[in-house]
């Protein structure tokens, strides 16, 4: 009796402080604020497809594995109106984006194998999980502040080149 006792007993502290930790591990979490800061990995420059002239020279952040195509610019409360982010996939298809966790509105410009823009996806809106689809195979894509691609008049057709600093 004693035994069933003292069981019941260590088994109700155990349960408490289960629950003690949890509550402090959530508030520790929320506390917790993820700060993202620009890394220049590359140079991008954007070209207007009738004369090859230079329209924009970007900083660029460069996802090309798993784990950062997937987080991408989420978490960032700003990006420079020289910086952007260019993922580079291992193939052509259609590619889709959302803006889970993702703080600032961004333009998102797909790209194919060619180095040619074939879609935009203007204005996507912070934090919305909205699938934003290409309209043609990419095999890249360009995430810039929103509003630029307008502002720099690019246009389907419009080229890129880029080049790594890792190299």
């Amino acid at each position: 009796m004693k035994v069933q006792l003292y069981l019941k007993s260590v088994f109700i502290v155990l349960i408490c402080t289960l629950f003690a930790s949890c509550k402090e591990e959530k508030t520790t979490k929320s506390e917790n604020k993820v700060v993202v800061s620009f890394k220049k990995e590359g140079v991008l420059m954007l070209k207007k497809a009738d004369s090859d002239s230079v329209i924009k020279t970007l900083d660029i952040e460069i996802a090309d594995d798993e784990y950062t195509t997937q987080t991408g610019l989420m978490y960032r409360t700003k990006l420079e109106t020289n910086q952007g982010m260019l993922f580079v996939f291992p193939n052509m298809q259609m590619r889709s984006f959302y803006m889970k966790n993702t703080k600032i509105p961004l333009d998102i410009i797909y790209i194919d194998d060619d180095l040619s823009i074939v879609s935009f996806q203007k204005n996507a809106k912070p934090m919305d999980e909205t699938s934003l689809p290409s309209e043609a195979p990419a095999k890249y894509v360009l995430e810039i502040n929103a509003g630029l691609s307008d502002a720099w008049q690019l246009a389907i057709g419009d080229k890129i080149s880029f080049t790594s600093t890792n190299e």
